[in-house]
């Protein structure tokens, strides 16, 4: 996030027993990470966030960073058959286009 970004954020506070949050993040996790992290997946897998939200959000440099983190959550891309089909076409045409 650069500077900017940080003018316009909320703060969240939540309340756990400190067994429940040690189990939660681990020995060497961050549970605010892991917090947010867990928000961000949730919110792409409801698609009330974008990838580029999520990109966003956590603070990723690149669109491949942020879908290694998505397939890793296991928030997988809402990629139909229709959506291939297309890309295919779209893929084809432009092989056309550097041929000719």
């Amino acid at each position: 996030m650069n500077r900017g970004d940080r003018l316009d954020t909320l703060n969240i506070a939540i309340e756990l027993p400190q067994e429940i949050a040690r189990r939660l993040a681990g020995p060497h996790d961050d549970l605010s990470r892991v917090a947010l992290e867990a928000l961000a997946a949730h919110g792409y897998r409801g698609g009330k966030l974008t990838r580029a939200e999520v990109q966003r959000m956590l603070g990723f440099n690149s669109r491949w960073e942020t879908d290694a983190f998505l397939k890793q959550a296991g928030a997988y891309l809402d990629y139909t058959e229709a959506d291939l089909e297309q890309d295919l076409n779209d893929c084809g045409e432009a092989a056309e286009g550097l041929i000719n």
